[in-house]
């Protein structure tokens, strides 16, 4: 991974060629003292100085344009939605939304190691920041979110987003969803986005509409969620493999935790990369045990 990879997948990189297919988003430039507080290990008061002129161009835009979640750079703060009053991402303040920010440890990612993985990584941090506020749907159904991959500018495999649950329509949808998002890949993506290989997640609308959510680089610190990163790397241009958890006992650990799936350190020998480890090794043992009985 490059540098330049991880800077086509910053939102205010790619939205505007997007927003035709992507949901309602307004983006501003955090100033650095932003930065700096977000940082900060010192109380949450939000100083004055830093405050005062971005205050009034956030709210503004919230109470104008309804825009009320919100995702800083490429990354939304999901780990600190346990915080907020309503337990999501949906704002109505710029307090609320400082306060979200200001919990978050995905976000020090963003700020501080976004380049780690990079092998011509020459900077220790990207030199701006924005913050996008994303239009809030209180009607999005978090089984319709899916995870794609793209390797050699091919769509190889689609997981299922929300890998914590099993959601029994999918069953019956999973083919038809697996070609909607390759449709939507060949007619919006495929050409226009510069990587050869990276991950894009989409969101399917009840009528069928696909639409572009977020873009991610391919490895390092993106979670490949229902595959491995081996097994993708290995696939063939074309496969278009889709993957869902398809019954219950097939949940993936971590749907208790305040942090989402997507944020826990699942490498080689972290904790909970031990228990996944386990929990596959325990879900082949069953499935051998039921076909052994069939």
């Amino acid at each position: 991974m490059k540098e330049e990879e991880v800077n086509r997948c910053q939102i205010q990189e790619w939205y505007p060629k997007f927003k035709h297919v992507s949901i309602k988003t307004i983006i501003h430039k955090l100033p650095e003292s932003f930065v700096q507080y977000l940082l900060d290990d010192g109380p949450f008061v939000l100083p004055h100085s830093v405050s005062g002129k971005m205050r009034c161009l956030i709210e503004s835009t919230i109470s104008k344009k309804r825009m009320t979640t919100k995702f800083l750079k490429c990354s939304a703060p999901k780990d600190s939605a346990w915080i907020a009053t309503t337990g999501t991402l949906q704002c109505t303040s710029f307090s609320e939304i400082s306060l979200l920010l200001r919990s978050s440890e995905s976000l020090v990612h963003d700020l501080c190691h976004a380049f780690d993985s990079c092998v011509d990584k020459s900077l220790l941090r990207p030199p701006k920041f924005f913050l996008a506020l994303r239009k809030w749907y209180s009607s999005l159904r978090p089984e319709m979110e899916f995870r794609c991959f793209a390797r050699s500018k091919l769509l190889v495999a689609i997981s299922q987003r929300e890998v914590t649950c099993f959601y029994p329509v999918l069953l019956e949808k999973k083919d038809n969803l697996q070609m909607l998002i390759h449709d939507f890949f060949v007619d919006n993506v495929q050409e226009r986005f510069e990587s050869d290989n990276y991950t894009f997640d989409v969101y399917v609308t009840r009528d069928g509409r696909v639409k572009l959510i977020d873009f991610n680089p391919w490895g390092a610190f993106t979670l490949p969620l229902m595959f491995t990163w081996e097994e993708l790397e290995d696939f063939e241009g074309g496969e278009n493999t889709i993957r869902i958890v398809d019954r219950q006992c097939a949940v993936r650990p971590g749907i208790k935790t305040a942090v989402p799936y997507d944020y826990l350190d699942t490498s080689l020998g972290s904790g909970w990369g031990e228990v996944l480890r386990k929990a596959d090794e325990e879900l082949q043992r069953q499935s051998q045990y039921s076909e052994a009985g069939a």
